[in-house]
């Protein structure tokens, strides 16, 4: 608290001074910030996967999502970690504490036949995970696959 010294003929009583201090504020926000800064990029999965785009609706994705990725040469990896088929259901009892009530997300490159994509989620299935979330870029979908029009007098066409 602070107090001014001024004219003291007055009444002898010392006027408060109504500043706030906010040095220190301002310092423990500097230090937050550059922590966030650090461990932002650490909470990501850096795997180079070329995703389609989707135009849905993002959905509110969890802090610490459990990311199953289907590289451009058919290997499987968990999170950052690379695993073999068969074995995808026992790294994800190690690696996922929740258990098999935690969505996982599937992220698979463009390059990836349907087939392939369907192994893995057969493995997911006979390893009890049922909450299978897929990934895709967000965006528009590319103008390479143009969207399916129905014909005129078919079932979803125009009359």
């Amino acid at each position: 608290m602070g107090a001014s010294l001024g004219d003291l003929n007055a009444e002898d009583e010392f006027d408060e001074a109504h500043d706030i201090n906010v040095t220190p504020f301002i310092d423990v926000m500097l230090v937050l910030l550059i922590i966030f800064m650090v461990a932002a990029p650490l909470s990501t999965v850096d795997l180079p996967v070329d995703l389609p785009s989707s135009s849905a609706t993002p959905q509110k994705k969890p802090d610490k999502p459990t990311y199953i990725t289907i590289k451009p040469d058919l290997s499987v990896a968990v999170g950052e970690t690379s695993v073999k088929r068969v074995d995808l259901a026992g790294t994800l009892e190690r690696v996922v504490p929740e258990g098999k009530d935690k969505r996982l997300f599937l992220r698979a490159d463009r390059t990836v036949p349907y087939g392939e994509l369907m192994d893995v989620l057969e493995q997911l299935r006979l390893g009890g995970y049922l909450k299978v979330s897929l990934v895709a870029r967000e965006g528009v979908p590319d103008a390479a696959a143009p969207a399916v029009k129905p014909e005129p007098g078919k079932p979803g066409g125009a009359p």
